[in-house]
């Protein structure tokens, strides 16, 4: 057993190397910028290490835990620890925040708070994943909604402000619903308040109280993830969002809604689970083709890509639903896939528009010759995210598919349903996004506000493309290079269903 306090210094590094930077001066933006690209890099190559030398994958309990009392007043305790859950996503957020800083290199207005709220989400986002008691867990989730509201008001298109309240109504008012779920938990059947994950996984209620409880918190989640009706916040925060909170949007934020389920709803409440499930795989499939028919009728390019994130969720959800491995690993592998495919994308349209000054498909047209560099990258992101085989997206999909039609909870006749749904949504996919390619690249019409100087990609830009299509591609032709991670945890939750 490890006794040093890794996790304590990866969740509180970068927030603590953030309150360093009022001291720079208020003209050294080229020091700022390098100094929180170090700290984002520095707390990436510490999080592989860790990953590397005290992480065991094929142990699916919790290791590395840390227990420190922080409140005497009600017991509550600092429990940190991972599992194969949530190393995955702990190690997306690394890298996708690193990619996130570099890409915000061009934003000048006021970056000393800027890089600052960078910073305090990187923490905030690994503090969630790491977090072993739930109401910790609420704490980091709603410490993640205050740099993302401000980096929205202040560095956002012209209906900022809109879209931050929406974002912050929407995210918040979801959030309530995990602490009053947390304490109905912590305090039923004693009269102590027990708030740690282990704990309350070994604790059963009646069937009525855990329906309550699984709804609850489902609401919350299907905030984040987002869930059909609940998901309008997600493409205006896109649509006004600088692309590179776009990133750390799409690529983390969407994929805490998706963790809270298999670490919350899945784990502690498996009854209720088994019950919703079927519910569950009908939402995702419906999701699949609404938010894909939606994104087509999108003029903005950040919505198309936003009703986009919101499709690929769908199988996410379809996965978790189908308890079986397959498609329970499917639904994690998704949430890693897109997590570095929509992080591109995004990125890849915050590039187009420093060239193009505009982000409307029908003033796009015809610059393919311009910009090849851009063209390419742009084109590759969007066959990633229509599952090219080869490509992350389509394995996790595939293995989505797989979990559905393998799963004895179903009938033959559901399982034909969902799967033709699921079918017409991977056919709606290559239509908005190569429609888009088409607007955006192909044609005659070059847009008015074009920029002439300095047309291409850059380095800088190049370089986050191909460190996002480097995992998809290595990904998808080997994908037990992360299929491992989380493999002998879902075995061990699934058995839960099972006994």
């Amino acid at each position: 057993m490890n006794n040093f306090p890794w996790l304590t210094i990866i969740v509180l590094l970068p927030v603590s190397a953030g309150l360093i930077i009022p001291v720079f001066p208020i003209k050294g933006n080229n020091l700022i910028r390098w100094y929180t690209l170090g700290v984002c890099l520095l707390e990436f190559l510490l999080i592989i290490y860790v990953f590397c030398y005290h992480f065991k994958s094929d142990n699916q309990f919790i290791q590395l835990k840390e227990d420190y009392n922080w409140i005497n007043f009600f017991d509550f305790h600092r429990r940190l620890g991972i599992d194969g859950f949530s190393i995955g996503l702990i190690l997306l957020t690394g890298s996708i925040t690193t990619l996130a800083t570099l890409a915000a290199w061009p934003v000048t207005r006021n970056p000393r708070l800027f890089y600052f709220l960078m910073l305090a989400m990187y923490s905030g986002q690994i503090g969630l994943f790491t977090s072993q008691d739930i109401l910790l867990f609420f704490f980091m989730w709603e410490l993640e909604l205050i740099p993302v509201y401000l980096l929205l008001c202040i560095w956002g298109g012209k209906r900022r402000l809109y879209a931050a309240t929406k974002f912050i109504l929407y995210t918040a008012g979801g959030s309530i619903f995990i602490l009053m779920g947390a304490f109905s938990m912590g305090f039923y059947g004693s009269n102590q308040l027990t708030l740690d994950l282990q704990t309350l996984s070994n604790k059963s209620y009646p069937i009525e109280l855990e329906i309550i409880l699984y709804l609850g918190f489902f609401i919350a989640y299907a905030v984040k993830l987002p869930i059909f009706p609940l998901h309008t916040w997600l493409p205006d925060t896109h649509g006004e969002a600088h692309y590179s909170t776009c990133m750390l949007l799409a690529g983390i934020l969407l994929k805490m809604g998706g963790y809270g389920i298999i670490r919350i709803n899945m784990e502690l409440l498996p009854n209720a689970h088994s019950i919703f499930a079927p519910w569950i795989v009908i939402i995702g499939a419906m999701q699949i083709v609404y938010a894909a028919l939606t994104s087509f009728g999108q003029r903005n390019l950040k919505r198309r890509i936003a009703y986009s994130s919101v499709s690929h969720m769908g199988f996410v959800l379809i996965g978790i639903g189908s308890m079986t491995d397959s498609g329970l690993n499917g639904a994690i592998l998704q949430m890693i896939s897109h997590g570095l495919i929509g992080a591109a994308l995004s990125s890849s349209a915050g590039t187009s528009y420093d060239r193009t000054r505009t982000l409307f498909l029908d003033q796009m047209g015809g610059t393919a010759i311009y910009m090849p560099k851009i063209f390419t990258m742009f084109s590759s992101f969007s066959l990633a995210s229509l599952a090219l085989p080869g490509m992350s997206g389509f394995l996790a999909e595939f293995s989505v598919f797989l979990g559905i039609i393998i799963s004895n909870k179903y009938s033959f006749n559901f399982k034909i349903l969902v799967t033709m749904i699921e079918a017409i949504g991977i056919i709606l996919t290559p239509i908005y996004l190569l429609s888009m390619l088409r607007q955006m690249f192909y044609g005659y019409k070059v847009s008015k506000f074009f920029i002439f100087s300095n047309i291409d990609a850059g380095p800088r830009e190049l370089f986050i493309s191909i460190c996002s299509i480097f995992p998809v591609i290595g990904i998808g032709i080997y994908p037990n290079s992360v299929l491992y991670l989380w493999n002998s945890k879902v075995n061990f939750l699934l058995s839960k269903f099972l006994s």
